[in-house]
């Protein structure tokens, strides 16, 4: 005669309680077998884990477990004799050993806990080495780790305090530490150099503002295409960036530019827009050919690693973005831009943007030792003072970044207009005379050239 066994255990570990009984399971299907030389249909793949409250159950799809002489015990397992001796033996043991499943429930806690806090301390960690706390409190980024707004702060948190003690480490100076909030909504952190021994004015930026975007700002993202549709006639933003210019003392040193950004907006049913941008470009005062090759190749490996098209395309794009159209001329010999980036995907997108940040240092510290020694003339700096002038008009005539931070309310006036040199010159109908090394520079100017 068959006998009918219960199982139920009154514990909360739902997993350990699963896995155990599955064991349960085929130690009774080896007991069967030995007893009855088949399996029971009743342990086939038909086997379900029903549970009511703290009490588990283990029973068949259907109403019955069939033997093998053809008779039904509803909603119970029936198992040999055999089987029921082993079956009870286990949960007798498994009832006994309750203590088990509880205790490896608050480790499976506990190394939660261990895992949450040490993801924590990672972002503290990360955070002692910025310039400057972030604008977001640290206790925010780590709530929202995986939001691509904490990914970006921690990015040009990261960017900006790497370059600036490069920078440091290289002019002997220090960068005055400037944070600034906006009142409506956000702010933002400028490391300034000025009158160093290298350079005349170094500025590295970092922003991170929100809000509602003016009619002014929004109408210069529609004009580039975007479609966006607000409520009540507003739209919330977010949007961070680093930027940086260097401007050296010396003429053979060039000046750098990059920034690296990230926009959100929220639309009228909830839904996000986002899309990055920036780029890395040099403006020599010139022509060295190594420096621009080095420059160029080291941008192009990085954007290699992401897709062949980025370096050529965005290479052309910073051509034609950095032109001095009233001049016809370029701003410098290029780099990379690109804007309104939102594909392939944005873990994609950010990764590229986080390579292309990670060569702001390698891309034009080598070149900045190479001339710390170089001696130059007065014509020489006279030069360089001309060709800062064509770099101040682009900025505050065409400059995307420029204009929009201008008109959006709460803008750091002094943070826009880091980018100026603290000495420019504008000559009167200056022109570099035929054969010189200012009029090659020119020539480069007028024609950009392919580097790599």
């Amino acid at each position: 005669m068959a006998t009918i066994v219960y199982f139920s255990a009154q514990t909360t570990t739902r997993l350990c309680l699963k896995s155990h009984l599955k064991g349960l399971a085929r130690s009774c299907e080896s007991s069967f077998l030995s007893a009855n030389r088949g399996p029971p249909p009743s342990l086939l793949p038909g086997l379900t884990w029903l549970s009511r409250g703290a009490g588990v159950r283990f029973m068949s799809h259907g109403t019955a477990g069939r033997l093998s002489s053809g008779r039904t015990r509803r909603g119970a397992l029936a198992l040999s004799g055999a089987a029921a001796l082993t079956a009870a033996a286990a949960v007798a043991g498994f009832l006994a050993n309750g203590n088990h499943f509880q205790r490896a429930e608050m480790a499976t806690r506990v190394s939660r806990a261990e895992e949450k806090k040490e993801q924590e301390a990672e972002i503290t960690e990360r955070c002692r080495g910025f310039m400057s706390p972030p604008m977001t409190d640290i206790s925010v980024l780590q709530s929202r780790k995986e939001e691509m707004r904490t990914k970006m702060e921690l990015l040009i948190m990261e960017t900006q305090a790497e370059f600036c003690k490069a920078l440091e480490e290289v002019d002997g100076g220090t960068f005055k530490v400037d944070r600034w909030e906006r009142k409506e909504g956000g702010g933002g952190i400028s490391c300034v150099m000025q009158d160093g021994k290298v350079f005349e004015k170094a500025g590295v930026n970092v922003s991170v503002v929100f809000g509602y975007l003016t009619e002014e700002a929004a109408k210069q993202m529609r004009s580039r295409g975007k479609v966006l549709k607000g409520k009540d006639g507003k739209l919330p933003f977010s949007a961070m960036g680093v930027s940086s210019v260097i401007h050296p003392k010396n003429p053979h040193i060039p000046t750098v530019h990059f920034n690296y950004r990230y926009f959100e907006i929220e639309e009228e049913d909830g839904s996000k827009q986002w899309w990055f941008g920036g780029g890395t470009d040099l403006t020599p005062v010139y022509v060295d050919k190594e420096d621009a090759f080095h420059f160029h190749n080291t941008l192009k490996e990085a954007c290699d690693k992401h897709h062949p098209r980025y370096y050529p395309d965005f290479k052309k794009w910073c051509d034609r973005y950095f032109f001095v159209r009233h001049r016809g001329e370029t701003r410098g010999i290029g780099g990379i831009f690109f804007d309104d980036l939102d594909s392939p995907g944005q873990e994609e997108a950010f990764n590229f943007v986080k390579s292309c940040a990670r060569t702001v240092v390698p891309c034009y510290l080598p070149i900045v030792r190479k001339h710390l020694n170089d001696s130059f003339t007065d014509e020489e700096k006279d030069w360089q003072q001309v060709r800062r002038g064509r770099y101040v008009e682009f900025n505050l005539v065409y400059d995307r970044g420029v204009k929009f931070g201008l008109a959006t309310p709460g803008s750091r006036i002094e943070s826009i207009l880091m980018s100026l040199p603290l000495t420019a010159r504008w000559e009167y109908m200056h022109e570099p005379a035929k054969g010189t090394r200012e009029a090659e520079m020119l020539e480069v100017l007028r024609n950009p050239k392919e580097w790599v």
